[in-house]
Order: structure tokens, then C-alpha cells, then sequence
């Protein structure tokens, strides 16, 4: 699968929070996430596992219960099932791989 990025139709999963489902196939799929400052993807969990690297801004990022404040180059894997979210404390844009894909964005 080959996307270019201008192909992309973003969708507004919450208020201040673009999405772009990046290629996808077999067993994985990426996904670009864009915050405008004091966007939160409130707290969830999902049976995926996720990695996640901030490409750029800075967000307040929280897994079962512990805050961690990352910044552009900071990275971290979430294990299925595990409450996380995030709130944006600048604009940021955030790159998650998925395994297995996430049906619900599709």
C-alpha cells in the first residue's frame, strides 16, 4: 500500500484533534494524530498493542494512573488493554503504530 499524505481525508475524532490513517495492512497499521494545544484524547483503553513517538509539540501523557510529560523524539509502547491517554500542552503531532490494526478507523 502506498499513500501520499495530500490523499489523506482527515477525521475530527474530538474537539482540537485531527486524524490521518496512514498505510495499513496485515497485522499493523499507522496512524498521525495532530493536537491543537489543550486537546485530550481522554483516557481509554483497547486490546491493541501501540507505539508512539511524538514527532513534534508536547503533551502530558498518562498510562494506569502515572503522568509523563514528553516531547518531540520521545517514544513509548502501550500493552492491550491499558488505560493512557493524552492532552497536548502546545500543538503536537503524535505518529501511533497499531498491532493489530484498529477496525473501529477504518
Amino acid at each position: 500500500m502506498v499513500l501520499k499524505y495530500q490523499d489523506i481525508v482527515p477525521t475530527s475524532p474530538a474537539p482540537g484533534i485531527t486524524r490521518r490513517i496512514l498505510a495499513h495492512g496485515g497485522g499493523m497499521m499507522g496512524v498521525e494524530a495532530s493536537f491543537e494545544k489543550g486537546a485530550v484524547g481522554t483516557i481509554h483503553r483497547h486490546p491493541h498493542e501501540q507505539v508512539s513517538y511524538v514527532l513534534s509539540g508536547s503533551f502530558e501523557y498518562e498510562v494506569e494512573g502515572k503522568k509523563y510529560i514528553l516531547h518531540k523524539g520521545d517514544s513509548y509502547y502501550v500493552a492491550p488493554n491499558e488505560n493512557h491517554g493524552a492532552t497536548a500542552l502546545e500543538d503536537a503531532v503524535i505518529l501511533d503504530i497499531f498491532t493489530p490494526q484498529r477496525e473501529d478507523f477504518l
